[in-house]
């Protein structure tokens, strides 16, 4: 079974919205004019039972089957990114600053044709709750919807969701059963030496000579203090001080992400970053504070739920990958499947730019192809009879 010829009646339609939010986007929690256009097309399609106002500007809609049921959330997120678009599409982002370079308004876009559709139809026993989430790319709004106990109040017990993959073909879909996208933590590092003039190094605690040292040493924290098959990731992104070229600054910062799918992993990495950082500032005499932020946990697919999502997929295309590998980017989707069994999975998005690349671009032959796995899914998951 190919893509829904009903939905495929919308694919001029899905185009319209999808640009529309393209030139129109939000970022973080404030999506509530994306939220209002979601809102406007929900009524449109006859969907009444609307709740506004999770996690600030989210979304969520149910949709009454034929018959009695439990009840199958699907998630899209809204949040566009905080940087500037180099398309020169006519349908590029009218807002400075903020663009869709991740394809939020293709995987919102997608919801909403299959909520025409199953708002039509009603073929199943049970509810659908059409997720809209904001702040997926920064703040876990995910995480808030959660805390807001959005779960239990709709009382939904699978989730599902799907993320474009560029450089992939369209209708393809690519799926990992376990862990699929990485944990994300981020960490600073604060040094304090004594500055002063260049010509003069010996009156001075160069805070760049720790600086580096710190950096040196991190890097071994792959190399040397784990195990080659457990995957993990150190980046060391940022370094800054100075202010002059005849200047030793009197301070330096250091800052990066560790991406686990262990825990062990992780609190292995806490506790090497402190003693490197403790390490180094002693050998230096230098005062040098770290600070570790715990981010979005590892997205964990439950396997039985990903192997009936592989299915409905391959009603759809025949382009079906069940074995991708798992990614090291990461997703706030992550908090729903901590709570609720479901999967995640990417959907080809053609020859693109890259995700969070200023030449990103959704590719709109792919949303008819996500919105009719999002109809098959409660079909099959919710049958009537």
């Amino acid at each position: 079974m190919p893509i829904i010829n009903r939905i495929a009646d919308y694919a001029e339609d899905m185009k319209t919205w999808r640009r529309h939010l393209h030139m129109h986007p939000e970022i973080q929690f404030d999506c509530h004019k994306t939220a209002a256009f979601v809102v406007e097309r929900l009524r449109e399609f006859g969907i009444s039972d609307i709740h506004e106002g999770i996690a600030t500007s989210g979304v969520v809609a149910i949709i009454e089957g034929n018959a009695a049921g439990p009840t199958i959330g699907l998630r899209a997120d809204m949040d566009a990114l905080p940087m500037d678009e180099l398309t020169g599409l006519d349908y590029a982002s009218t807002v400075p600053g903020k663009m869709h370079a991740c394809g939020h308004d293709g995987h919102t876009t997608m919801l909403l044709g299959a909520a025409k559709y199953l708002a039509e139809t009603r073929n199943f026993a049970g509810r659908v709750a059409l997720i809209f989430q904001p702040a997926e790319e920064a703040g876990g709004g995910g995480d808030v919807m959660v805390r807001e106990g959005m779960l239990e109040r709709f009382d939904i017990a699978q989730v599902y969701a799907l993320h474009n993959a560029p450089g992939t073909p369209v209708g393809a879909f690519y799926a990992t059963p376990g862990p699929v996208l990485a944990a994300v933590d981020e960490f600073r590092v604060q040094i304090t030496g004594v500055g002063g003039h260049a010509a003069l190094p010996h009156e001075t605690n160069d805070p760049l000579v720790v600086a580096v040292a710190i950096y040196n040493a991190v890097q071994t924290i792959v190399s040397r203090n784990h195990f080659t098959q457990e995957d993990l990731v150190v980046s060391i992104t940022q370094m800054h001080a100075g202010s002059a070229d005849n200047v030793i600054a009197e301070s330096a910062q250091l800052s990066g992400t560790v991406r686990t799918f262990n825990r062990d992993v992780q609190a292995m990495v806490m506790k090497r970053l402190e003693q490197i950082v403790a390490g180094q500032a002693a050998a230096f005499g230098v005062q040098a504070e770290l600070t570790y932020e715990v981010g979005y946990p590892a997205t964990i697919n439950d396997p039985e739920r990903t192997a009936f999502a592989v299915d409905v997929a391959r009603e759809i295309s025949a382009d079906v990958d069940d074995t991708a590998s798992r990614d090291m980017g990461a997703e706030d989707f992550a908090y729903l499947l901590e709570k609720r069994p479901g999967a995640y999975l990417f959907i080809g998005n053609g020859n693109t730019a890259g995700l969070h690349h200023p030449q990103f671009d959704f590719d709109d032959e792919a949303a008819p192809y996500g919105a009719s796995y999002f109809a098959r899914l409660v079909e099959r998951a919710l049958p009537l009879g």
